[in-house]
């Protein structure tokens, strides 16, 4: 079986029926603060925690090189999102953007995620859970498959371990 058979299939599951229906509202809450919001305010409302600076510094200086790497990876790739990939399913939404993989979104949250478990531990089990939800809730909303998910997780975490090791903090 193909990956992006399974993909779909995947993806049928999860938005097909009642239960997603009931979801979309709190999906779209979910997902509109993970348009990058978030991860600006949150690190400023957070400058005067133990390790506000150094979270603030280490935000931007990721934010800095994971955008440009997640929109080559966008435009390079250019895999169809959901509506234009299956013929009969319309989204939710409107996506910001034309393509898929890997999901910004949810990037940009597991990204703010690791940095804020890193310099503040006692926040992680409640940012990884938004970071979860919002990619989740771009899935729900029909504008991404479960694998830009997962690439956008993997992304995000991946730049944010880097961006630590980086910074030498």
């Amino acid at each position: 079986m193909k990956l992006q058979h399974l993909d779909t299939v995947m993806f049928m599951w999860c938005v097909s029926g009642h239960k997603s229906d009931k979801l979309k509202p709190f999906a779209n809450l979910i997902s509109k603060t993970g348009d990058g919001y978030l991860q600006v305010a949150l690190p400023i409302l957070l400058l005067s925690s133990d390790k506000g600076i150094q979270l603030f510094i280490a935000t931007l200086v990721a934010f800095i090189i994971e955008r440009p790497i997640y929109w080559l990876l966008k435009n390079t790739l250019k895999r169809n999102r959901p509506p234009k990939a299956i013929p009969f399913f319309k989204a939710s939404i409107v996506a910001s953007d034309e393509f898929s993989f890997p999901s910004g979104h949810t990037s940009g949250a597991f990204l703010l995620a690791f940095l804020i478990a890193q310099y503040l531990p006692f926040l992680s089990f409640l940012i990884y859970i938004w970071a979860t939800c919002v990619g989740i809730s771009r899935v729900l909303l029909g504008v991404h498959f479960p694998t830009d998910i997962i690439a956008g997780a993997s992304l995000g975490t991946a730049l944010g371990f880097l961006t630590i090791i980086m910074i030498g903090q």
